[in-house]
C-alpha cells in the first residue's frame, strides 16, 4: 500500500514538473528562423551603386535604413527621421532625426552622415540609379547632430516617397566603399554570409535600437529562378515565403491548401520591349512604331504572366498620378506594322537580337514577342543570358536590339531624360518637359505634364510597353507580416513573425 501511494506521489510529481516546465519548452519551440526565395541573385548588396532591384530585396530596411519609409500602401512615415517640416514651396525640408542611432560598426549616425550619404550620392563618381534626386539638393544644412536641412533647386512633392527608396540609405563613412560586399547600415540585420550563387544569410543584430521588437533570430534568402523550382520548393516547405513567385499556372494547388497563403498585389511596375534607339533600323521611329504595332498585348500578358497583368501603352501604370491611357497610340495592327517597315526603306527579314534575363516573365514574353514579330518580317533571334551578363552587356555596354525587362521602380520616368541610358533615347523635347515638370508643385499642372510627357514617349516609341506586373506572393500560412502590394520591392523582415 506504501509502495503505490508512493509510486503515485512520484508520477505526480513528475507531472508537475512537466506541467511547470511546458511553457518554457514551447517558448523555446517558438519558431525564429526563415527562410525567403527570390528569383534574382544580386551583382553585390551596396543599393546606391547598382541598378537591380535584387539589392533592395536583400538590404533595404533589414541591413540598411533610409530617413523615411515605404510602405506597402504607398505611404511614407518616419524611419531614420522622427518627423519633418516643409516650406510652402516645397523647397526647404527640415528633418529632425532619431538619437542615439548607431551603425553596425559602432559608429554613430547623424546628421553628418546624412549629409555624407546624400553627397556621396551625387558625387561625380556617384552610379546611383537615382542621382537626379540628389543633384535637385543645392545645400544641405547641419546645424546640429539631430537636425539636417534639405535646400532644393526646385520644390519636390515627391521627395518623402524618393527619401525611402534604396538609392537613398544611409551609410557609414568609414565603410561605404566596402558596402557591396560586406553593407553596413543601422537596420535590424546584418550580413551574416553570402554563398555565391545559393544563398544570403542575415542575422539579428543584437545592437539595434529595437532588437527586442524583432522576432526572428535569423533569415535564409534563397535563389531560386526556374518556375518549376520554385514550387517545388515552397510545395516541399524548403521555402517559407516566395514574394513575386512565378507561381500562376500552380495558383490553385496553393490556394487550395490550407498550409499556404497566397497573396496578390498591386504594383507600380512596368514591362516593356525596351528597344536600342542607337541602333540602325531602330534609330528610325518608324521601325520602332512597327514593332509596338507587332505586338498583341493581351496574348503577351497571358504567355509571360499568366493573365496577371494590365496593357500599358507607355512607360506609366494605372493609379500613378497623372495617368492617361496611352495603349491607343501604337494599338496591335499587324497591316500597320508591315507597312511602317515598307516606309521605312526595311525590306524583310529584318534580322534582330532580343537578349532575355533569366526571369520567367521575360523568357515567356520574349517567346511570344519574338513570334508575333515574325509575322510582319522581323526575325528577333533570342539569345538566353544570365542576370550579371544581362546587367553589365545590355544595361551597362547597351550591346543589345531588344530585350524584355519589367522596371519596377514607381518614381523613374525621368530615366528618360537620362544621359547615356541603356535605351540611347535621347530628345530635346523630352528633356525640356521633364525640367517643367521637375519645376512644378502644383498637383493639376504636374499632372497634365506628367500626361504629355506619356504621350510623348509613346509616339517616340521608345520602347513596345507591355503591361503593369501583378504580384504573386505564396508563403507558410503561418507566416505574419507579409506585404500585399509593393510600390517598391522590399522584403520587410523585421515585420515577419511565425504564428
Amino acid at each position: 500500500m506504501n509502495l503505490t501511494r508512493r509510486a503515485v506521489a512520484v508520477a505526480a510529481s513528475a507531472a508537475l514538473a512537466l506541467l511547470a516546465a511546458a511553457p518554457q519548452a514551447l517558448a523555446q519551440a517558438k519558431k525564429d528562423t526563415l527562410t525567403l526565395a527570390m528569383t534574382l541573385e544580386p551583382p553585390g548588396l551596396d543599393p546606391t551603386a547598382g541598378a537591380a532591384s535584387a539589392i533592395a530585396e536583400i538590404v533595404q530596411y533589414n541591413v540598411f535604413e533610409t530617413l523615411t519609409k515605404i510602405n506597402s500602401d504607398s505611404r511614407t512615415t518616419p524611419l531614420l527621421a522622427d518627423s519633418w517640416t516643409v516650406s510652402p514651396d516645397l523647397k526647404t525640408w527640415t528633418f529632425k532625426l532619431k538619437n542615439g542611432v548607431k551603425f553596425q560598426n559602432g559608429e554613430p549616425f547623424s546628421s553628418a552622415t546624412v549629409k555624407f550619404s546624400y553627397e556621396r550620392a551625387v558625387a561625380k563618381e556617384s552610379t546611383n540609379k537615382d542621382k537626379a534626386v540628389f543633384a535637385n539638393i543645392e545645400r544641405i544644412d547641419t546645424p546640429d547632430a539631430n537636425t539636417v536641412v534639405l535646400n532644393l533647386k526646385n520644390g519636390n512633392p515627391d521627395l518623402l516617397f524618393q527619401l525611402g527608396q534604396a538609392t537613398a540609405v544611409i551609410v557609414e563613412p568609414k565603410s561605404a566603399a566596402t558596402n557591396n560586399t560586406q553593407p553596413v547600415g543601422t537596420g535590424p540585420f546584418r550580413v551574416d554570409n553570402w554563398a555565391k550563387g545559393s544563398a544570403v544569410t542575415l542575422a539579428r543584430w543584437d545592437g539595434f535600437r529595437n532588437a527586442k521588437d524583432v522576432k526572428l533570430r535569423r533569415v535564409t534568402v534563397r535563389f531560386v529562378n526556374d518556375p518549376a523550382a520554385q514550387v517545388a520548393a515552397l510545395l516541399s516547405g524548403d521555402v517559407d515565403v516566395f514574394p513575386r513567385v512565378a507561381a500562376a499556372r500552380s495558383l490553385k494547388q496553393f490556394q487550395e491548401n490550407k498550409k499556404f497563403q497566397v497573396l496578390i498585389g498591386g504594383s507600380r511596375a512596368k514591362t516593356i520591349l525596351a528597344i536600342n534607339n542607337k541602333r540602325k533600323p531602330l534609330d528610325d521611329v518608324r521601325v520602332r512604331r512597327a514593332i509596338a504595332a507587332a505586338i498583341d498585348r493581351a496574348s503577351v500578358i497571358e504567355g509571360a504572366a499568366d493573365g496577371f497583368g494590365l496593357p500599358i501603352g507607355s512607360f506609366y501604370v494605372p493609379g500613378a498620378p497623372g495617368y492617361v491611357d496611352t495603349t491607343g497610340i501604337n494599338p496591335f495592327d499587324q497591316a500597320k506594322a508591315r507597312a511602317l517597315l515598307h516606309q521605312a526603306g526595311v525590306t524583310p527579314p529584318l534580322e534582330l537580337t532580343m537578349k532575355l534575363p533569366p526571369t520567367p516573365y521575360a523568357r515567356q514574353g520574349g517567346e511570344v514577342i519574338a513570334a508575333q514579330l515574325a509575322k510582319v518580317g522581323i526575325v528577333a533571334k533570342i539569345e538566353n543570358v544570365e542576370w550579371a551578363q544581362w546587367l553589365s552587356g545590355v544595361y551597362g555596354q547597351k550591346a543589345y536590339d531588344l530585350t524584355v525587362i519589367s522596371h519596377v521602380e514607381p518614381l523613374d520616368f525621368g530615366n528618360f531624360a537620362r544621359p547615356g541610358y541603356y535605351w540611347n533615347y535621347d530628345s530635346a523635347e523630352f528633356n525640356a518637359l521633364w525640367a517643367k515638370i521637375n519645376a512644378t508643385i502644383k498637383p493639376e499642372e504636374r499632372n497634365r505634364l506628367l500626361a504629355e510627357a506619356q504621350k510623348l514617349v509613346a509616339t517616340d516609341a521608345v520602347a513596345a510597353y507591355l503591361y503593369q506586373p501583378t504580384w504573386i506572393t505564396v508563403a507558410n500560412a503561418r507566416v505574419k507580416g507579409l506585404w500585399k502590394d509593393m510600390p517598391v520591392f522590399a522584403n520587410d523582415l523585421s515585420a515577419l513573425s511565425w504564428q
